[in-house]
This record gives structure tokens, sequence and C-alpha cells, in this order.
């Protein structure tokens, strides 16, 4: 270590203007220094300082005229020079106010200069760091510079990736032996320092280079451990993945938490790596993209991306040859390194596809049981590898098969659900980075509004809705009775809210709501011709405030029951869409016309698991009797989708979901026999319009009929003998509208009702 830089202080810097030039040897630009003549600064200082910012070790260059700075290509680049530019230069001393400057440990990201060099030999680190402080000694780096290295003859282009400073009073005072101690009381994080003989130079891989390295130099410490496996300049927000912070975090502490220690810890601990974690969830929400940026944040192997389906053959052991393939370079260098070997990440996407679970597949060949049982073997079979990682993605884990889920091989288990509004905020601003970049996107966008309008979205769904939009602003740009020409003004073309606001009506979410199907059920409104009408809707209300915020009901059912053509889809139609749930799905007869008794049993249970993935959803299930295939004449119904109806209404929500049930029904006596009323927790009685006065309010509602001729109708209606009036307001605007075409509106419709409602009160009295 040289001594000079502490003595007595240099005169106090003066600061000068010169001018940048480029070095005039090749000599010259690989020693990292910058020149300038002599006489223009005290000998004494041999740091500068230029722009109040970029620190460079200084040299004089008698041939080089005064007024100049002479700098290489990677410094200009770092500090974004160019030549003949002027800039102020001051003495820089970084040692000023006692603070420490020497670096005891640096890491260095280096890659080939030109890829025309790059060799399949392999680059001792040793011999590199030893060249290294030979060559840089005494000189001055910052975190994040580059510049080139001259090893062998060839150049490597180096980056500054972290710096640790040493405490100097630990040195001084002989507790540390030969550098080793120095490395233990480092100050990390330094932003710049200067290299002495006992810095530490730790050399990784540039990102996607072709560069091979190996040394018997080992890291010590936890913190040198982990700066081998996380890449110290990784942010999440580089990986273009927004929302899954919480996912990522999970991640990192189950499954990378205990390889960033030293083996000796860990083995004192007594456990073993993570082997492997699953992720699964809904498709779209970035369950690969999670597995594939995965690689970005680790100093590892490139990971093995391999989709399920690519592994199987028809050639009979290939498809377990193709498995043993993927584990071999992680054996080979296990065998070699034992527990210092590097992590091998191996990435399987539709996982599904290839580890169903064994004994289920209706073929004779037996190869996706081979593959299983061969997958098993590698990952925790007798020859264990603690090097290894996979990565399993699928949407469906129930057809996982469970030995593979267990502790010791895919023990980690990674829901990656549907964004929370804070989540689709990241990722919008991600997919509208450019626009924002470019100065396309329009002031009035509001990113925080279009995160609140797209819940239940997922992250690919988000990413069709900025597409969407940005279709909308293109077409806004055609010209006139043209698709291929563009418009002159196609410069000033912005994405605005309204492109957006149509996009989300041309993109919506599979796990959102069915609101045209739902539009639908309540196509003529609800009209509170009775007081009972409000109490009905209030009380859907209160049950829908129970379901959002009760801490002991997550999961409501409630049942509407009543004759036919009493509004009850309309009414459960409204009480779902007023509660603004994220998810609000129907279930009904007639979109399931065709088929099969398992094909409805499937798609039920669709509909119920795909509300688990929501955190407050709407189920309606409109005319229960139909859907069971109930009918008189018999009876006969469905046993199988009974059973399968009454399992998903008892059966509660996952933690922190919550579910809201609305189901409808015309024949209550039905369901009680078969011991359905028990699994809802609420009835509401749907009654028909039984006086004049609530028909009087619907007439009214409907404008049918002036005021005479509506009081002529009523006045008819009141003297008919023999009628007992009870219609559903289903039927009554059935016949207000057929009354409407006739040229005779009040005879046609008081005969119409007086018809209808005598034959109901026959066919009472009757039963």
């Amino acid at each position: 270590m040289d001594p000079r830089y502490r003595n007595a202080p240099p005169p106090p810097p003066q600061e000068m203007t010169l001018q940048i030039k480029p070095c005039p040897t090749d000599d010259l630009a690989l020693t990292n220094y910058v020149y300038m003549a002599p006489g223009q600064m005290d000998p004494s200082w041999h740091f500068i300082l230029v722009d109040g910012h970029f620190a460079f070790t200084v040299r004089t260059e008698s041939n080089l005229p005064r007024g100049v700075l002479v700098t290489n290509g990677m410094q200009r680049k770092w500090a974004q020079f160019s030549n003949d530019q002027s800039v102020e230069v001051l003495p820089f001393d970084p040692f000023n106010s006692g603070m420490d400057a020497y670096l005891g440990s640096m890491r260095l990201e280096i890659d080939y200069r030109k890829k025309s060099a790059a060799s399949s030999a392999e680059l001792d680190t040793d011999k590199l760091s030893q060249v290294f402080n030979i060559t840089f000694i005494n000189q001055i780096f910052t975190a994040g510079q580059q510049f080139v290295f001259d090893f062998e003859g060839i150049q490597f282009l180096c980056r500054v990736a972290e710096l640790d400073v040493v405490d100097m009073e630990v040195l001084k005072s002989g507790r540390s032996g030969d550098g080793a101690g120095a490395q233990a009381s480092n100050y990390s994080g330094a932003p710049r320092g200067v290299v002495m003989h006992q810095t530490n130079v730790e050399f990784t891989k540039a990102h996607n280079s072709l560069i091979r390295l190996k040394g018997s130099k080992k890291a010590s410490g936890a913190r040198s451990q982990s700066k081998q496996l996380i890449r110290a300049d990784f942010k999440f927000e580089d990986l273009g993945i927004g929302g899954l912070d919480d996912e990522f975090s999970a991640i990192f502490r189950r499954a990378f938490a205990s390889r960033i220690f030293p083996p000796s810890i860990v083995e004192k601990l007594g456990v073993q790596h993570v082997k492997g974690l699953l992720l699964y969830g809904p498709p779209g929400t970035g369950k690969t993209l999670m597995a594939r940026q995965i690689g970005k944040m680790l100093n590892a192997k490139e990971p093995k991306i391999v989709s399920g389906p690519e592994v199987l053959s028809k050639f009979v052991g290939q498809s377990e040859e193709n498995v043993r393939k993927l584990f071999a370079d992680a054996e080979t260098e296990y065998k070699s390194k034992g527990e210092e070997s590097g992590l091998h990440i191996i990435i399987f996407d539709e996982l599904d596809a290839i580890c169903k679970q064994r004994g289920s597949r209706g073929d004779s060949t037996g190869v996706g049981d081979s593959v299983v049982n061969q997958l098993l073997a590698k990952m925790d079979g007798v020859e264990q590898l603690n090097n290894i990682l996979i990565i399993g993605m699928t949407n469906r884990k129930d057809m996982i098969d469970e030995a593979l889920l267990r502790p010791g091989r895919l023990e980690v288990h990674m829901e990656v659900g549907l964004p929370d509004e804070n989540g689709r905020q990241q990722i919008l601003k991600i997919h509208t980075a450019k626009m924002r970049e470019s100065n396309i996107l329009d002031q009035d966008v509001s990113v925080g509004e279009l995160a609140e309008l797209t819940k239940n979205y997922s992250g690919a769904e988000i990413a069709g809705v900025v597409k969407a939009a940005s279709s909308y602003a293109f077409s806004r740009h055609i010209k006139v009775g043209t698709v291929a020409g563009v418009a002159p003004d196609v410069e000033n073309m912005k994405v605005n809210m309204s492109d957006f606001l149509s996009a989300l009506e041309e993109v919506p979410p599979a796990f959102g709501v069915s609101e045209a199907e739902l539009q639908q059920l309540v196509q003529n409104g609800i009209i509170p011709f009775a007081h009972h009408i409000q109490h009905i809707i209030q009380d859907g209300r209160l049950y829908v405030d129970q379901t959002r915020q009760s801490t002991h009901t997550p999961m409501v059912s409630i049942l509407l029951h009543g004759p036919a053509n009493t509004g009850k889809s309309a009414l459960a139609a409204t009480m779902a869409m007023e509660s603004d749930f994220p998810f609000i799905k129907l279930i009904s007869p007639e979109t399931m016309v065709g088929m099969t008794e398992n094909a409805k049993i499937n798609e039920i249970n669709k509909v119920f698991n795909d509300s688990y993935k929501s955190p407050l959803s709407v189920i309606v299930i409109d005319n229960i009797e139909r859907l069971l295939d109930w009918v008189d004449i018999g009876p006969r119904f469905s046993n199988s989708i009974l059973q399968a109806l009454l399992i998903l209404l008892k059966k509660p929500p996952p933690k922190d979901r919550r579910l809201l049930i609305i189901a409808t029904t015309s024949r209550r006596n039905i369901l009680k026999q078969m011991d359905m009323i028990d699994a809802f927790a609420a009835e509401i009685n749907i009654p028909t319009i039984t006086s004049l006065a609530e028909v009087e309010t619907v007439l009214h509602e409907m404008e049918l009929f002036n005021e005479q001729e509506q009081s002529e109708a009523l006045l008819a209606l009141e003297t008919v003998e023999n009628m007992t009036l009870s219609i559903g307001i289903k039927k009554l605007l059935m016949v207000i509208e057929m009354a409407r075409q006739d040229a005779d509106k009040v005879n046609k419709f008081v005969n119409t009702i007086a018809t209808l409602c005598k034959t109901r009160s026959i066919t009472d009295s009757l039963v």
C-alpha cells in the first residue's frame, strides 16, 4: 500500500476549464488514466473530478498541449463526453474528511470486447485478479464505470458492478492478517474507491456473455456468497413484470435465501436447499414470464426452459432420455465440485402435460408414468443433487401427480393470482412506458383510473387492452376511404383515454362480469309496483354487504323462490350487478343446451373454481330445477348434478376469498324434497301481482294507456266475475306489449288478463 496520499495536505485545489481530446496512442488508452500537460496542476494531486461528478486518476504527458484533457473512448462513453467538449476539472481528494477510500473488494463484470475474440478456453480468475491489481494499482474506480482490460494480449470489457471500501483502522491495528481481515470489515456499497495490493477483485460473467471463468478463489462471508448468486444491479422493474412483488419475495425467501449463505452455515442447520417450486394460477397472470425472468436476477447458469409436450417422444425410452439430458450438466458439475458447484435452473412450462397422476392415462404405452418416475428419481432419488432448482408451471395443479408436490421435490407452491389494483397500475405503467417516453400517451390518460377499471384483468389481458387502445389511435389516422393510406398528421398521433375506454369494452376479462348475459335478464329494468320489491332489493344489498365485510361468513347463499314469471331472474341479476364485485358469472340452463350430464357438472365446477381466484365474487344460478333436468312426468332429475351443486353450495371459498351465491327457482317444493333448501343460508319469497293498485303502477310505468283508457281498463278488471288476480310481473309485461299492438287496447288487455287469472284460479282449485 502506497502511503504517499496520507502525507501533508497539498495546496488548495484550483478549478480549471479543459477541452476533451482522444488518446493519441493505444497504449495510453489501455491504462485507464486521463492525461494532461505538465504544469497545469500541482504534482501532489493524483485524482481529478470532472464536471463535479466523474473521478479519474490523472497523469501528465509532456507531448500534450496545455488546456486539454486526454481521455479514452470508454471514459467518454461512461461520462458522456464528446471530443472538443469543454469540462470543468478540479483536483480531488477521495480521503477528504477522514473518509476511507481504499477498496477492500470489488466485483467486476467481464466480457470480450470483441465477440470475434471469444474462446472456449476458461480464464483463470486468480491470474486475472493478480494482473488487474498490478495494472491498476492506486487508480480510482467508480461503481458503474466501464473500462478496457488487456490480459494476455486479449482485450476485455469490464464494468464495475460493486465496490467495498476497507476500514483502515482495522487494517492498521494488525487485527487483519493478509487482506482477509480487510474484507471482513468492508463498508459495502461504496460509490468509488482506490485499488491497492490487498484489494480482493472478483470477476463475474457479464449478462449473455460467452466468457468462461474458473478459479480457486472463494468469496468469504454470506454477503460474498450472495454476490455470486444475486445480481447486484438487479431491479424488479427491469424484468418488465408488474404486480408480482409479493410472489417474488416469497420465492426468494423459500428458494434462494439458503443459497446465499456459505455451505458451512447451511450444513450446521442440517437442512437442504429447496429443489423445486410450482407456480400455478389462472392463464395470463405471468407464471411463464416470471419463471423466464428469474434467470436475469441470478448469476447462475442460463436456465433451461422446456415445454412439457417437448419432452414426450413417440420412440420408446426417448422421453425418459430427454428428462435425463436436462439434468446431465448439473450432475457432472456436482460430482466434480460438490456444494461449490453453481446453481442449475430447469423450467418446465405446461407441467401438467407430462406429470399427470400416474395411472390416470387412458393409453396403454405407460410413457407418461415413466416420465414422472424418471423426473422423481432425478429430483430426489438415490443420488441427490443439491445444485438444481426445478420451476414448474401449470394452470391445473389438480392434475399434477401428488408425489411431485411433496417436500424435497416441488415443495414450494406459489399461486400467481390476478393482480390487485396496485399490481394492475404497475403492469399498465410497464406496457405504456414506450408511449410515455415517446410522448404518444395523451395527458388525459390516467393510469390510476385505468387500474381501477380493470378489475380481475390478468397481466396478459391488460397488455391486450393497451394493444387495442393503440389500434383505436391508429384508426383515427387512416385516410378516409382507404385502409392502406396514412393520414398526413400521423406524427401528431396520441393514444388518449377514450381509446382505452373503447379497448376495455373490446377486451373483457376472462374472470370478470358476464354483463351481457345479466343485462338480458333485466331488459325492462325493475318496476317497483309494490313495497315488497324495495324490501327485496334492500335485503339483497344487505347480503352483499355481509359478503363483503363480515369476518364470520365469507360465503353467503340466498334462494329467490316464487311462482313463474315473477321476476326472480331480474331481481337476482340486479342484486349481482349492484354489488360491483369484480367477478360475476351466470349459471343458466340456456347456456348448457346440448351438454351431457358430465359436461354440465364440469362447467358448473369451473365457474365456482374461477370465482375462487377473485377476492370478491357473485354466482347467479338461474332456474335450478331446469338445471337439474327436473320434469313432472316421471318424475326425473339428474342426481349427479344435484350432488355436485350441494357440495359446491356448502364448500367455503379459500382464505381471503368471498363468495355470494344467488339462486332462483319456481319449484321450491321440489328442492325441499331433494334436501336442497338447507344448502342456502337465506330465502326470499318473490310474490305475484295481486291487486289492481299494483297493476295500475305497472301500466303507468309502461305508458300503455292514457289516463281515461287506464281508468276504463281498471274498472273493467274490477267488475270481472270469478277472477282472482294473481299474475307475475313478467307475464303482465308480455300482455301489455301484446295489447299495445291491438287497435282496441283496453278490451284486449282486460280480456287477456281475465282469461289468465280465471284459468289460474281453476288450476289452483284442482290442485
